[in-house]
């Protein structure tokens, strides 16, 4: 019992609750952790897929890289929607059970909940890499010092949302930060033409540049949308007024996001970067941009902390999912039960711990985990969009048809990406 104190803290009255909601502030550091996260993973995903068919073909990542960007807004208006038509949160699964039917519902709840625990486990597995970009001994032991960052975030959250959040939110902010200034810095060298391009070797082709090709690279970068579903799912941690709150801050992750996204695909196409085994597209970036000093150091320890809270993300999105669950009768009732940290304990301790077995699993490797994660992504996406253009169909209201346009396009994007990506 001392040591759960000791780890966890004294319980909170019941009554405390409301004091344990987000401000825009902390919740910026916790929710959009997710989806800021993923511009560390997404260009090199992208590029990936485009060296298969030869060195020239990395050149199709800039017009990639606008078509998501494309995707990244009508995303961000799409769940500003939501936000305000379920301001109770739930995000997919209460759009497609009010607007679509229990299956559909049931579909999007479970991709969600499986999206959450790969949330975690890719995270830290990326963040994780960073680290080894920087200190490659520490290679071989990527796996438990993985299980070792999960269970730290676990012990974290059954402390209560709003402890998380404040220990989680300087090193997230600090890490975005340090992204910011490598993309403005490394952005005004190039434009300067003060740093030369990398050498780039001629890679063999594999595969012919076809359509296809293409759209796989599109679905591959399309990680850099996943974790935008987060906000719309937790409005109820937001202090009053919730949804005015969480619309706000989907508007702040949103232009984050876009921002480092692009920029960090520009400088990777000029310097003509392309992926390595050992060495993360971030770290080749940083290195171009500060040389191998505390800058470099500094930019990669920030990355590492960014990548590994995203999983915080997922902890405040799946218990809550669960309790909603669990409320209409698709989970034990035990997972909409608040613990003495009025948290939904038995939710986080289930995520980490499923977590850590996928972690095992796939040894931690990133590419190895990033396709499974986005499936789950976009059938989640493609269920809510089409759950809000049946929505307006039915409901019509003021504006109705710019809104069913929006959610239309993102529908047919997104189920696009998922049937790509399920390939």
């Amino acid at each position: 019992m001392f040591l759960k104190r000791w780890l966890v803290g004294d319980p909170l009255k019941s009554t405390q609750a409301a004091d344990e909601r987000l401000s825009k502030t902390l919740a910026l550091a916790i929710f959009s952790s997710n989806a800021i996260s993923s511009v560390a993973y997404a260009t090199e995903e992208i590029l990936l897929v485009l060296i298969l068919a030869g060195t020239a073909a990395v050149a199709w990542s800039i017009p990639i890289s606008f078509a998501i960007l494309f995707l990244v807004v009508v995303l961000t208006i799409s769940y500003r929607q939501i936000i305000y038509e379920y301001p109770e949160g739930g995000g997919a699964y209460i759009v497609a059970r009010n607007n679509i039917g229990e299956l559909p519902a049931l579909i999007a709840a479970g991709a969600l909940m499986i999206d959450y625990v790969l949330t975690v486990a890719v995270s830290v597995a990326a963040g994780i890499a960073a680290l080894t970009s920087a200190v490659p001994s520490l290679f071989e032991h990527r796996v438990a010092i993985g299980l070792t960052a999960i269970i730290f975030i676990i012990i974290m959250n059954l402390r209560g949302v709003r402890e998380s959040g404040k220990f989680f939110a300087v090193p997230t902010y600090f890490a975005i930060g340090a992204l910011g200034v490598m993309v403005a810095v490394g952005g005004i060298q190039a434009l300067l033409g003060q740093a030369a391009p990398a050498s780039a070797d001629p890679q063999t082709t594999v595969e012919d540049l076809t359509l296809f090709l293409i759209l796989r690279a599109f679905a591959a970068g399309c990680s850099a949308v996943t974790g935008m579903e987060v906000v719309s799912n937790g409005v109820k941690s937001f202090r009053r007024p919730e949804a005015e709150n969480a619309s706000t801050t989907m508007i702040y992750m949103s232009l984050i996001l876009a921002a480092l996204f692009m920029g960090i695909s520009f400088l990777a196409s000029h310097y003509a970067i392309l992926p390595k085994v050992d060495e993360t597209i971030i770290s080749q970036l940083a290195r171009l941009t500060f040389g191998t000093g505390a800058l470099y150091y500094a930019l990669q320890i920030g990355t590492m902390l960014l990548l590994v809270l995203a999983a915080n993300s997922a902890f405040a999105g799946f218990p809550h999912l669960a309790s909603i669950l669990a409320r209409d009768g698709y989970m034990p009732r035990q997972m909409a039960t608040f613990g003495d940290r009025l948290v939904f304990s038995n939710g986080v301790v289930i995520l980490g711990i499923f977590a850590c077995f996928l972690l095992v699993l796939f040894h931690g490797d990133t590419h190895a985990l990033i396709p499974l994660y986005a499936v789950g992504v976009f059938i989640s996406f493609t269920l809510s969009q089409s759950g809000m253009v049946r929505r307006w169909l039915t409901k019509k209201g003021p504006h109705w048809r710019k809104s069913l346009i929006v959610n239309g396009a993102g529908a047919v994007i997104t189920g696009i990406a998922t049937i790509i990506l399920a390939s």
